[in-house]
């Protein structure tokens, strides 16, 4: 009896968690560079010196769907996708790296080249420095050419290369922010096979029709646990009047 409790209870607890990254997903759709989140439930034992009858439905693992997601062509100068697997290298004000596939970009004010959010892009030296007064070029390396506006305007300049990485997935962990970071914080050595397209950004490889399947599912599936805990209630009573009268 306490397992079927214990079990339909938890598992109705954590299926609102779905159901909360589900929406998330969905929110996220039409997210530049968004990774889809997967969450997977196990039942295990609760491990204690009373009541081993008792079990628990708990989050066993958090997932991220890696799979690329569409190209889209914009034409923008500063729009750069990755094309197959690899990220950006990013620059966080704590002097850790963190990694995106969001690779819609801008130049602040200092002439540094950020991401919309506001976060430096790393580069092969650090955070890229771009001269006012220019029109910039991203190479399928990720080196970055300047042709100045006005003067000599056949004179080409290279003033740094995005750092493109390519870690294990399995090491990479998403943190609050929606950025990819290496689970011991650590930085991500360059890998030269990184191929990236100039003038594109990657969309969301959230499928929305599969996320409302699963919202569905899981709906049904919370139907379910509460009928067991409904069944439980009820063998229960039962129980209690079979004691009862004897």
């Amino acid at each position: 009896m306490d397992k079927l409790i214990y079990t339909a209870m938890s598992g109705a607890k954590h299926m609102f968690g779905r159901q909360a990254a589900i929406a998330h997903n969905l929110a996220n759709a039409v997210s530049t560079g968004f990774r889809a989140e997967e969450h997977r439930l196990r039942a295990v034992p609760v491990v204690s010196e009373s009541l081993p009858t008792r079990a628990f439905a708990v989050d066993a693992s958090v997932a991220n769907d890696m799979t690329p997601g569409p190209l889209t062509q914009t034409g923008r100068s500063l729009d750069v996708a990755v094309q197959g697997q690899g990220w950006l290298a990013l620059a966080m004000p704590d002097g850790t790296e963190a990694y995106t596939r969001n690779g819609s970009l801008e130049v602040n004010v200092n002439g540094v080249l950020q991401t919309r959010n506001g976060i430096p892009v790393q580069g092969d030296g650090g955070p890229i420095s771009i001269p006012p007064d220019n029109t910039i070029t991203i190479g399928a390396d990720g080196m970055i050419s300047l042709k100045p506006t006005s003067g000599a305007q056949n004179t080409v300049t290279q003033v740094g290369t995005l750092k493109l990485v390519n870690p294990p997935e399995t090491d990479l962990v998403r943190g609050a922010d929606g950025l990819f970071r290496l689970r011991d914080a650590s930085a991500a050595p360059v890998d030269p096979n990184i191929q990236v397209a100039s003038g594109y950004l990657e969309g969301s490889n959230v499928n929305v029709v599969d996320q409302l399947v699963n919202m569905i599912s899981l709906a049904r599936q919370y139907e379910t646990q509460l009928k067991l805990l409904s069944t439980a209630e009820q063998n229960d009573r039962a129980a209690t009047q079979l004691l009862a009268t004897r």
